[in-house]
């Protein structure tokens, strides 16, 4: 999720555990706190280009190291002479609530959120809200700020807080009632092209979870198709071969990981002898042509072999001559 979401959600979060006791310092904090786990980023440059397809979301956003850096923070805010009378308990709580904030509302987006590290490197991926949704954060964000002018002692403070969180926590829950109704309706629309797949992901495009992409995978092709509203409509689907057969004499570690984080979905193409491996898992934006080139979606990691038998990855954007036509 954005930035700004994770600091209003964490600042209604301060709010509703020590606004009363704090006043807008539990606001401010929660709104800092929230944000820790996505410093993760700033790590990025110290790895290599395999190393880094799993470093962001990873063991900043796990549940247990969540609990250790909650543990870690409250200590030096518990150090504050502000802080005192609160307690280290209860700013604790505070805290470790904002982290888990944060790691569950990533794990409702797509991408994936490596919540069980160490113990496991499983991504969990809801896919049921768009990283940047204003129906989800508006609520919360107009909620903690109409409450922060109010005295801490008002009444009315908590209730524009509670409401705020409730129709935001609401509507994240409303996402997985329209995910099921979306999946039934690919599923529909797949059955009646007498497409067969043995697996599903469907991943909601702007805000709202009204527009969603369906990729339907069999044993060698993946099926691309658009539900442009949440009501019943035809989908067209379009084809692409996986092509696994191009990754291989690639290093085994990096096709792993590659598979890992599309977890399966993904179609392999070759250009001027590179390597291009498209997740449909990160930053899905449907079918992408350029000039007789069609590819399924506008991210791709580039593989690109060398003759010392090691490889250089970078990744890349696809571009779209549709697009640009219709700009032009």
């Amino acid at each position: 999720m954005d930035n700004i979401t994770h600091a209003a959600l964490g600042a209604a979060i301060g709010e509703a555990v020590l606004g009363k006791k704090l006043g807008n310092k539990a606001a401010i904090i929660g709104a800092l706190v929230a944000n820790i786990p996505d410093l993760d980023l700033v790590l990025l440059p110290f790895y290599s280009g395999v190393e880094r397809i799993g470093i962001h979301r990873g063991y900043s956003h796990s549940i247990i190291l969540s609990l250790a850096l909650a543990l870690l923070i409250s200590y030096f805010i518990s150090r504050k002479n502000w802080a005192k009378e609160v307690g280290f308990y209860k700013i604790l709580m505070l805290n470790w609530l904002v982290l888990l904030s944060h790691i569950f509302l990533d794990s409702f987006t797509t991408y994936g959120t490596q919540l069980f590290l160490p113990f496991s490197d499983y991504r969990v991926s809801i896919d049921s809200i768009n990283i940047i949704d204003p129906v989800f954060t508006f609520p919360v964000l107009i909620g903690v700020s109409t409450a922060l002018f109010l005295n801490k002692n008002n009444d009315n403070r908590r209730i524009y807080n509670y409401i705020g969180l409730g129709v935001s926590i609401l509507y994240l829950l409303t996402t997985l009632g329209i995910k099921k109704h979306v999946n039934n309706q690919f599923r529909h629309e797949l059955a009646e092209q007498n497409i067969t797949f043995n697996k599903l992901l469907s991943v909601p495009v702007g805000m709202a979870s009204l527009k969603w992409y369906g990729v339907a995978k069999s044993k060698d092709s993946l099926y691309i198709g658009k539900l442009s509203d949440i009501q019943h409509n035809h989908v067209s689907f379009e084809a692409f071969p996986v092509n696994d057969a191009l990754l291989e004499g690639l290093d085994p570690w990096l096709v792993n990981r590659l598979k890992w984080f599309a977890q399966g979905y993904y179609t392999v193409a070759e250009d001027n002898g590179k390597i291009r491996v498209y997740n449909m898992q990160c930053d899905m934006q449907g079918v992408r042509h350029y000039g007789d080139y069609k590819a399924p979606t506008a991210f791709y990691y580039e593989v690109t072999p060398k003759e010392n038998g090691g490889y250089d990855l970078t990744s890349g954007m696809q571009p779209n001559e549709a697009n640009n036509a219709k700009q032009e």
